[in-house]
């Protein structure tokens, strides 16, 4: 019996995401957003609020704003007792708002120390404010006043960038017509592009071949065990 050449078993090298201003790629429907984040402290009031869909870079422009204005990043989970709000420094995050069990109290009991404290916060959440089921008027009242910085879903060029400069980074070399190819075919959403990446990395190591049109179709077929869940 002839056995064929046995696969390289690929390592489990950690490739962290990468939140520096360097790495965030800007298009269409992300500038805006940029520059509002990039412009504090003169922000319009002293809430922002930052929605869009997953995978649109929410996480990567709070890490951008984190590191300008020295903020602490917290998910919204810390929000769930609402006779305990966070620690308020000069600035803080709250991550994925509408995705947790907040209260109106707990949340306008947060913003209240903001402004009486004269700090800055920012929110992120895949819907914008004005859609949040809000029954506290006082609460509406403050969210009205917050500076709204919308998310688009990325354009083509855009995500081309983005795998192109993911690819790179890990030193591969992948031809035009395969990212054409996942280009086509993958979800539309920087998270996908980020697990595409890794799950090519660890089959063409895996394979000890070029990553190509083929490997590109096998990993994308898998993809819903393959791209994990990230804002």
């Amino acid at each position: 019996m002839t056995l064929g050449a046995p696969k390289q078993l690929p390592l489990a090298l950690s490739h962290d995401p990468q939140y520096g201003r360097e790495e965030f790629v800007v298009g269409p429907s992300n500038a805006t957003a940029l520059r509002l984040v990039e412009s504090w402290p003169d922000w319009p009031s002293p809430v922002l609020v930052l929605s869009g869909p997953r995978g649109s870079g929410k996480t990567h422009l709070a890490h951008i704003w984190s590191n300008r204005a020295g903020a602490e990043i917290l998910a919204a989970t810390a929000l769930a007792d609402p006779n305990a709000p966070p620690h308020l420094r000069r600035a803080i995050a709250i991550e994925d708002i509408d995705a947790a069990a907040v209260t109106d109290q707990a949340l306008f009991h947060l913003i209240n120390r903001v402004v009486e404290a004269r700090s800055t916060l920012l929110l992120t959440s895949r819907s914008a404010a004005e859609d949040w089921s809000i029954n506290l008027p006082d609460l509406r009242s403050r969210l009205r006043l917050a500076t709204p910085a919308a998310l688009g879903a990325p354009d083509d060029e855009l995500l081309r960038q983005v795998l192109v400069k993911l690819f790179t980074d890990r030193q591969l070399i992948v031809d035009k017509p395969v990212i054409d190819y996942l280009l086509l075919r993958m979800e539309r959403s920087l998270s996908a592009a980020v697990g595409l990446v890794e799950a090519l990395d660890r089959a063409a190591l895996a394979e000890a071949r070029r990553i190509t049109r083929p490997m590109a179709a096998q990993i994308l077929s898998g993809n819903n065990a393959t791209f994990a869940d990230r804002q």
